[in-house]
């Protein structure tokens, strides 16, 4: 990765703003077509099966397997890092991240000899201790027994391939006549943090940032018209400027932060209406509980936060995918008992994405809606009547059933993560709001404070969920939040077909009625 081929960026940053997929993945395929000398980057999934979508990258091939093998042989170095995930609570994400890796070098194999990749797998540092290892221990074996069970009753071929993908399974299971069983006695490590970053930095000038990953289940486009639960609406940014440079240090640094060999750098300066931010945590040094806690060491992101949130007068503008931490949402809600002419809208998803669409009923899933549904009490205390929580569904009818649909109709699927605070600042990060990416999760983003490139955020996402021609109200920080608060109202009287936008509020009751508390768990677990 050599400084020396890099240029220097322009004073004046540019950004674009993507909406879902459909607008991002072009755009980070012609940054790869377009890098001149190396790409850095960091992000939880990057499946290489995706499709290409630009009429450019289309143009070499098919898939981004295609895409990089020609980028790679344009002489582009290519380093990223790979999340890999605790192979017993997330085995098939295990697998994936590994297959994942294979794929990479295959690609570097095909695009010959003097191919420049580094593909890094890696699971976070932070291991707990060994009393919480014991505690979780019967939950540990009964996953890794189900594993092991699935694995048993594959063909030897088959088998062979899926442990050769699961590295970390393996380690965990005794074989024998070549039946892979768990090691009774052993007591399997707890991985309880991830890489949860999804950014790439083209030529030190470009970065692409969000909360947006590569791969086909995350394609959609911005008018939501796939089933349910293949809806995925996101926001990433294309930011030209110097704050790319930041991210690469990032990029280059953090896994010595985390694994406690590299100090932590200090906050990156603002510049020009820029700034970059970050999650970053490591195992605790000493303590044999470590109840499933690492030590955070950089949370710029919920400082980030903090910050505007004690400087925010009329609205308050967020989509996140989980409002899960207490600690924030006590943080606005004091501000809104201070400041009474503070409002708020927020954008959820109707429920979890594992529990709409895979039915899950685990402790992780009943104590994530345990704790969004306090966090959002804790808000309609605080704002009151200037708080709108919306959730979103698309203007026509489905057969499903449960949390699947909302008000009869698919649920359009919410996994930004965008906090914009009266057209002054706005955050966009891979951070959702929930403790587990503010202080233990490896996450990234930005701050925008150029107030032209804040409310044209703003507005466009805002348009994104509106009818066609909204009027002003809507759009008028001032006036937005009743109006929203009207439209969703009447879109809930509505039959799905005659609904305007997307719309509808949240249904609180539904995720007080799945959520259940969890004592000695942290919050920071969800």
């Amino acid at each position: 990765m050599a400084q020396a081929a890099l240029k220097p960026v322009p004073d004046a940053p540019e950004v674009e703003v993507l909406v879902t997929a459909a607008e991002a993945y072009p755009a980070l395929e012609r940054a790869f077509l377009s890098a001149r000398a190396e790409i850095v980057a960091g992000f939880r999934v990057f499946d290489l099966k995706t499709r290409l979508r630009s009429p450019e990258a289309l143009a070499i091939g098919q898939s981004w397997f295609d895409l990089l093998i020609h980028t790679l042989r344009r002489g582009i170095s290519i380093r990223i890092v790979l999340s890999d995930f605790d192979p017993v609570a997330r085995p098939r994400l295990h697998r994936a991240t590994w297959r994942t890796v294979r794929m990479f070098w295959a690609a570097a194999e095909l695009a010959g000899p003097e191919a420049r990749l580094a593909v890094v797998p890696s699971t976070h540092s932070a291991v707990a201790g060994i009393w919480p290892r014991l505690l979780f221990w019967p939950v540990v074996q009964s996953r890794l027994a189900r594993v092991s069970g699935w694995l048993r009753r594959q063909l030897d071929a088959q088998r062979m391939a899926a442990l050769r993908e699961m590295p970390g399974v393996r380690r965990m299971l005794a074989a024998k006549d070549a039946v892979p069983r768990p090691r009774l006695l052993a007591v399997p490590p707890l991985f309880p943090a991830t890489h949860h970053q999804k950014l790439a930095v083209f030529d030190g000038e470009t970065v692409y940032i969000g909360g947006l990953d590569l791969d086909e289940r995350f394609y959609d486009t911005p008018e939501h018209r796939l089933p349910g639960h293949e809806t995925w609406h996101d926001v990433q940014l294309m930011i030209r400027g110097a704050v790319a440079g930041d991210a690469r240090t990032h990029l280059a640094r953090f896994l010595g932060i985390i694994e406690g060999s590299t100090e932590a750098d200090p906050p990156a300066p603002a510049r020009e209406g820029l700034r970059f931010v970050r999650t970053l945590s490591r195992r605790r040094r000493r303590g044999a509980w470590r109840f499933i806690s690492p030590e955070p060491v950089v949370h710029e992101i919920e400082a980030a936060h903090a910050e505007w949130i004690a400087q925010a007068e009329g609205l308050i503008y967020i989509e996140t995918q989980y409002f899960r931490s207490r600690r924030m949402a006590r943080r606005l809600a004091k501000a809104a008992r201070e400041r009474p002419g503070l409002k708020m809208i927020l954008i959820l998803p109707a429920a979890p994405d594992d529990v709409a669409f895979e039915g899950a009923t685990g402790l992780d899933a009943r104590l994530g809606e345990f704790l969004q549904a306090k966090c959002l009490r804790i808000l309609r205390r605080g704002f009151g009547r200037r708080l709108f929580v919306g959730g979103a569904a698309q203007p026509r009818r489905t057969r499903a059933r449960g949390r699947a649909q909302l008000k009869g109709a698919p649920l359009v699927y919410i996994h930004a993560k965008v906090s914009i605070f009266d057209d002054r600042a706005a955050i966009v990060s891979s951070a959702n709001l929930n403790g587990r990416s503010l202080r233990w999760d490896t996450e990234a983003g930005v701050v925008m404070t150029a107030p032209q490139d804040v409310a044209a955020l703003r507005r466009r996402l805002m348009a994104h969920w509106l009818p066609d021609g909204a009027g002003a109200d809507f759009f008028d920080p001032s006036r937005a939040m009743q109006a929203w608060w009207g439209l969703a109202a009447r879109n809930a009287r509505l039959p799905p077909d005659r609904r305007r936008g997307f719309l509808l509020p949240y249904n609180l009751r539904s995720a007080e009625d799945f959520g259940r508390a969890f004592p000695l768990v942290p919050d920071e677990m969800v």
